[in-house]
């Protein structure tokens, strides 16, 4: 049984500050609602993986424990901020509409420690994302709901990276394949599971499916929330994982380059939206 940092049950539900609801915040966490929801998929997935691992394998079924409190929380404070939304719904949409394949019996990544790292930039991602939507919002609860996930999605960064280093003394990967698999998992983000969550938790019923418009909603309400700051500790994250030193100079440029991008990111976002 895993153990819980927090749970959900415990917070203050009945003191939610509706006045300091940011609506345009309440669509993303309707959409990583439905992501977190899911993680019990992604178990699946790596339980195949790692078939002869059962150590590995309890490590991940714990994960998936945490990831899905984090969606039944978002979920319940979507629900609370928008009474005409209903989370189970939601969830069934968004299964209906997108999946994994969990009958892979080999890592996508081409083997189990690039697959470990791959991990460890969902983990990097995750808990970057939440501590910038905590920081930018003002709602007391959902703030302590954000602070709590970026901290669960953190321990589940060092959890992925120490098993990673364990199967790398199986397994060697150099450090450039490190990065392109980092790196290729990162612009996974632009896959189709966050636009269709996006679309599964805030479309009309009889809407079409389309990535490009649903990607482009969520990306333009997601990267306005990010700052240096959030951007600085992914990156130092990234280059752990990849065997790379976060304090050097091809850190402070790629931290940089980053905030760079983020940033002209979201200007064109804006002047799309305008």
């Amino acid at each position: 049984m895993a153990r819980l940092h927090w749970r959900q049950e415990d917070l203050p539900w009945d003191q939610i500050d509706r006045s300091k609801i940011d609506p345009e915040l309440v669509p993303l966490i309707k959409a990583a609602a439905l992501v977190e929801f899911n993680a019990n998929d992604y178990t699946t997935y790596l339980c195949n993986i790692f078939r002869d691992d059962p150590e590995f394998q309890q490590a991940a079924e714990d994960w998936a424990v945490e990831e899905v409190q984090h969606g039944v929380a978002l979920g319940r404070w979507a629900e609370i901020a928008d009474p005409g939304w209903n989370f189970e719904a939601a969830v069934a949409r968004f299964r209906a509409g997108y999946s994994i394949d969990l009958d892979q019996q080999s890592s996508i990544r081409g083997s189990r420690p690039g697959e470990l790292i791959a991990r460890c930039m969902v983990e990097t991602g995750t808990s970057s994302y939440y501590a910038a939507i905590g920081d930018s919002c003002e709602e007391p609860l959902l703030k302590r709901i954000c602070r709590l996930i970026a901290a669960d999605e953190l321990r589940h960064y060092k959890l992925f990276y120490q098993y990673a280093k364990t199967y790398l003394e199986r397994e060697r990967l150099s450090k450039p394949r490190r990065v392109w698999i980092a790196l290729g998992r990162i612009n996974e983000t632009e896959d189709d599971e966050l636009a269709y969550a996006y679309y599964a938790a805030n479309a009309p019923a009889d809407a079409p499916y389309d990535h490009d418009t649903y990607n482009r909603e969520y990306a333009r309400r997601a990267f306005g929330r990010y700052r240096p700051e959030h951007l600085d500790r992914a990156v130092a994250m990234v280059f752990k994982a990849c065997g790379l030193k976060p304090q050097s100079t091809a850190f402070n440029a790629a931290s940089r380059v980053a905030w760079w991008l983020m940033d002209r990111r979201v200007k064109k976002l804006e002047k799309l939206a305008a």
